[in-house]
């Protein structure tokens, strides 16, 4: 067999066992986030795959050096990634019941089994550098430069494996298609290969059916990723899966990933400003200045802003204040203005990270919300000393920052933590505990401030308004922010992700 067909062979089988990695990482992060651990998980078992691949391919090299045996291990890893997509789909949706019912061994089940569809496809090809590398090498004194180059061609086509898959494949075809676009690539480089040979007269037909069948999948109506109810729209994008749902009264949700929060709501009737969850208390964060008047609000940040129901709420409620919104993926704008009426024109949208746009932005604020989540961490990167202090430069002597975050029904550490933080930059720290949830909003100040002002301003508000509904909503559970031993986050050591899982294993155990 030619040698340029072992280098195709060899450079396509990189390109998708690193393709495979990437599809990986997105697959799961629809269901489980995307957080380190998860990408530790993924990593070290496909490290372990290819790893066994290595060693078994040595192995197979020698017992069973055939160019036939490297094309049919190559033709199953092409079978065993196509079938990724249709059966992931149950193990997937099995996850999401797991999380419903708070049952710990079939989440961590449903992760791990998730995972392991993809040690079939990875082992096999493992195999095909070590057994490719013994059928090319006929002199063993030119053994080295043969080793090293059909490795460095591996390498090569997993390097173009890392980038198209993110930066054309996914976002252009979805996942699942990329899925079936890397097995019809390995398959038809593997019957190429058997077409070359002496076959049985069965191989041509039957190789030839399977080649079509996954060409034919690549038309297939595959539907949404996930199945939920109520779902109007859904797309991949290049940091999120997206999810739109309307409820039977018509009210909007935007889901993203593996859809245990949701990050904006949208009343289409236009009567509702209120929500009744935690964005309403970002309404009443400049009250904590004494002598405020809804007047002196002159402009607004919102840092994560989703589909907009922070803008939508400032709007309603102060006016045309100008406000910056930061929204790192353009498809959630996009979708925020379609299904979101996300169109004010006092609104300025920022597709970047928040930041990137704070240390970079010249604009003074009197409000920066940061409602910034990859569910169900916030990024680490905006809740550090470091980051709190480059918003303190562009707050207005009067200027208030606050922050989403979360607990359980008796651990507050991950609160503690943000607060411990941000008391490091700011001289008055506040807590909101919204009731019936798992929310806690976190506000800080400028100026040193004190509860006693904020409750007599906000009651002097008439209560028919918006904003005297906000005050029922927020006065009854204020509190001063208790750092206690709460770890102060900073640029080389935040370990929020370790926090936020602690508190999430303990809620799905069913732990109080």
């Amino acid at each position: 067999m030619k040698r340029s067909f072992f280098i195709i062979l060899v450079f396509i089988s990189g390109m998708t066992s690193l393709g495979l990695e990437m599809c990986a990482s997105r697959l799961l992060g629809a269901y489980f986030g995307s957080s380190l651990y998860i990408w530790a998980v993924l990593i070290g078992l496909i490290l372990i795959y290819l790893t066994t691949g290595y060693f078994l391919g040595g192995r197979v090299a020698d017992r069973y050096p055939s160019e036939r045996v490297l094309c049919l291990i190559t033709g199953s890893a092409a079978v065993a990634t196509a079938l990724i997509p249709f059966i992931s789909q149950s193990v997937l949706s099995w996850s999401v019941d797991a999380i419903e019912h708070i049952s710990v061994s079939a989440f961590l089940g449903s992760l791990l089994g998730t995972v392991l569809l993809f040690a079939i496809p990875v082992t096999l090809l493992g195999l095909v550098s070590p057994l490719a590398i013994r059928l090319v090498t006929s002199d063993v004194k030119r053994s080295g430069r043969i080793s090293g180059s059909l490795y460095a061609i591996s390498t090569c086509g997993s390097i173009l494996g890392s980038f198209l898959p993110v930066l054309w494949l996914i976002p252009t075809f979805g996942v699942r298609r990329t899925f079936l676009i890397f097995a019809a690539l390995l398959f038809a480089a593997s019957l190429w290969g058997l077409w070359q040979m002496q076959p049985r007269p069965l191989w041509r037909p039957l190789a030839v059916i399977i080649q079509a069948t996954l060409i034919g999948t690549l038309l297939m109506q595959l539907g949404p990723l996930k199945q939920i109810p109520n779902l109007i729209y859904h797309q991949e994008s290049l940091y999120n899966y997206i999810q739109v749902v309307q409820q039977p009264d018509g009210t909007r949700q935007l889901i993203l990933n593996e859809g245990q929060a949701i990050h904006s709501v949208y009343y289409p009737d236009k009567t509702h400003v209120l929500t009744g969850w935690y964005w309403d208390y970002f309404l009443a964060a400049p009250y904590f200045n004494k002598g405020f008047t809804p007047d002196k609000l002159h402009r607004v940040g919102i840092v994560g802003l989703a589909g907009g129901t922070i803008a939508h709420q400032f709007t309603q409620v102060y006016g045309p204040v100008p406000i910056d919104g930061v929204e790192i993926d353009p498809a959630i704008v996009d979708v925020g203005r379609k299904y979101f009426d996300m169109n004010e024109p006092n609104l300025h949208v920022h597709v970047q990270d928040g930041r990137p746009y704070i240390a970079t932005t010249h604009e003074t604020y009197d409000e920066v919300v940061i409602d910034a989540f990859q569910q169900p961490y916030i990024p680490f990167q905006l809740t550090t000393k470091e980051f709190f202090s480059q918003v303190r430069s562009h707050l207005s002597p009067q200027g208030v920052v606050t922050l989403n975050t979360g607990h359980t029904q008796t651990d507050y550490r991950l609160v503690q933590s943000i607060v411990a933080t941000m008391s490091t930059v700011y001289p008055s720290v506040y807590v909101f505990n919204v009731p019936n949830t798992f929310n806690t909003v976190v506000m800080a100040t400028m100026q040193p401030t004190s509860m006693e002002t904020f409750r007599a301003q906000l009651s002097q508000v008439d209560p028919s308004t918006t904003l005297g509904q906000v005050a029922n909503e927020v006065l009854p559970v204020v509190q001063k922010g208790q750092p206690g031993n709460g770890v102060v986050f900073t640029d080389d050591r935040a370990p929020i992700e370790e926090l936020t899982d602690q508190l999430l294993l303990s809620y799905i155990q069913g732990q109080p």
